[in-house]
């Protein structure tokens, strides 16, 4: 085997595979993103799939420790080997066909979990008569169970939405989240409780309410309020480093705040999985 095809191995297997290598993975995949933008390798939904492992590669570096100046570093090298094969290279052929089968039963996948540190994300690109969770993670707020993610009928068309089910506390009156401003405060912040000091965060608020449908809910909860955030949520977390965390505050007329910490984790990634498409 040729140090070419050799080097790129790894992405003959699933994600999970490649952990103990994750920083390798990465410029593997970047590798071939490079290759495909120069050559054009594969059908967009193969690529989208790889747009996904990328980024959960890339996570999956961070959290093992790789520093964010070491996979940036890895990300140039791999775009300037890119750039020096040949579209007819033979080890590269190989390397096309290896890619294409070990994606394809990844990218079928109509369900997948993305694993943080101590949180999930749990991706759906099943399609659906009726809005449900596409993107899903778990929290809660003393007692009270809080999801946030992505609602929708399908992949497609996604809503930031947070859904909370308050006992014994009265309706709130706002909801907003809370996370590092990207734009103020460019470097990861890892200290403390996870969020930077408040010249450096920001708030994107609810634009609407409502009582949450059954489909929404956590197991066992018997109402619920459906929090909907506007796009630019999803946006902003994107950004964020897969270490970092944010909150969702629910804002009540006595002054009091009643606040669910999420972890940011492979959030970008798992937006990659569903753009590609419905399973």
């Amino acid at each position: 085997m040729t140090a070419l095809a050799a080097s790129l191995a790894v992405l003959a297997t699933p994600i999970g595979a490649a952990r103990a290598a994750v920083t390798d993975a990465f410029y593997d995949r970047v590798f071939v993103l490079a290759a495909h933008e120069k050559c054009g390798l594969f059908e967009p939904r193969l690529i989208a799939a790889l747009d996904a492992a990328a980024l959960q590669a890339r996570g999956a570096a961070l959290r093992a420790g790789s520093p964010a100046t070491d996979l940036a570093a890895a990300a140039q090298r791999a775009r300037s080997r890119a750039a020096g094969v040949a579209c007819d290279d033979r080890d590269l052929g190989r390397v096309k066909a290896r890619v294409q089968a070990g994606f394809a039963g990844w990218s079928r996948a109509a369900r997948m979990t993305f694993p943080g540190d101590r949180s999930a994300w749990k991706g759906d690109r099943y399609e659906s008569r009726l809005p449900g969770w596409r993107l899903v993670q778990d929290g809660a707020t003393g007692g009270s169970p809080v999801r946030f993610g992505l609602v929708g009928r399908g992949p497609e068309a996604t809503t930031p939405t947070a859904v909370v089910s308050f006992v014994g506390r009265p309706r709130p009156y706002a909801a907003r989240l809370v996370l590092r401003d990207t734009d103020q405060s460019p470097r990861v912040w890892l200290a403390g409780n996870g969020l930077p000091p408040e010249p450096a965060r920001r708030a994107v608020f609810a634009s609407a309410s409502r009582a949450a449908p059954t489909e929404l809910l956590t197991e066992g909860a018997r109402q619920g309020e459906a929090w909907i955030f506007p796009a630019q949520a999803a946006e902003a977390l994107s950004r964020l480093d897969p270490r970092e965390t944010f909150v969702i505050e629910f804002l009540f007329r006595d002054d009091s705040v009643a606040s669910a910490r999420f972890e940011a984790g492979d959030f970008a990634a798992a937006r990659a999985f569903l753009a590609m498409g419905a399973a």
